[in-house]
């Protein structure tokens, strides 16, 4: 039996809850990770997701960032932010593990142009999460790390390379950061299906940007080595971004079905 694992930037689950909970009914979705919450774990709507046979493992932040991880199967050594009380004033990443599967969700920084200071946070934050990676597993490991990386790691990954080099999320410093979430050993499982495809996963609201499909692929799933060759599929889902009512994230869900169940741990 398939799992189905799915990254989601909901921009807002108390603006986009129903949105979201009628794409699970129908998507079949095992994991979902959730970024840009924008409420504290205390409002988070864990009774409409338990309706749905979700368990939920939350770590939020009133009016910005916040994370989740809601499975049909059960979660455990759950690991909210990275253990540093500085850096997780802003409540950007959530660890959870459902057998020998480690599940990392993340919300990386929008960033700045660069030199600003939250430009050299964005790096920062780059460097932390590498660093967390690679204090917390080995490559050998079970990981996927999903999430909105808020970066557009090649130029098929924007839909004008022309127009919007060196800004933000196509920059060489971000690139290379993203890259660096590479050499630890994860793979890009949609470009490695895919190679070459341009598709996206995030649409400005300007200017029917999603009709257009004038959009940017910066929404990820990473896995380490052996879950590569049981990755089957990457699909980005448009259907709940192509909608004008209720109003839609600037997110599409992006969902990874592996041909694995998790094993107990």
């Amino acid at each position: 039996m398939a799992l189905r694992i799915a990254t989601f930037n909901v921009n807002s689950i108390k603006s986009r809850l129903d949105v979201v909970l009628d794409w699970l009914q129908r998507a079949d979705i095992d994991i979902l990770g959730m970024q840009e919450l924008k409420l504290e774990e205390g409002r988070f709507p864990f009774a409409a997701f338990a309706e749905l046979g979700y368990e939920c493992a939350v770590f939020g932040q009133k009016a910005y960032n916040g994370v989740a991880i809601c499975s049909r199967l059960p979660l455990e050594d759950v690991r909210p932010g990275f253990g540093d009380p500085e850096l997780d004033q802003q409540r950007r990443i959530i660890t959870a593990r459902v057998g020998d599967l480690w599940l990392v969700d993340v919300y990386a920084p929008h960033g700045d142009a660069r030199g600003g200071e939250k430009y050299f946070y964005k790096l920062e934050f780059y460097r932390r999460l590498e660093d967390y990676l690679r204090r917390s597993f080995s490559p050998k490991d079970r990981v996927c790390l999903m999430g909105d990386l808020n970066v557009a790691h090649r130029d098929e990954d924007v839909w004008d390379p022309e127009l919007l080099r060196d800004s933000i999320g196509t920059m060489r410093e971000e690139r290379e950061a993203f890259g660096r979430l590479l050499d630890f050993g994860l793979y890009d499982v949609f470009r490695h299906l895919y190679p070459g495809t341009h598709k996206y996963t995030w649409w400005d609201y300007v200017g029917g940007a999603i009709w257009k499909d004038q959009g940017m692929r910066i929404d990820y799933l990473l896995v380490t080595r052996p879950l590569l060759p049981r990755s089957r599929e990457v699909a980005i889902d448009l259907g709940p971004r192509r909608r004008r009512k209720p109003t839609p994230s600037d997110h599409a869900p992006v969902v990874l079905t592996l041909d694995v169940e998790p094993s107990p741990g």
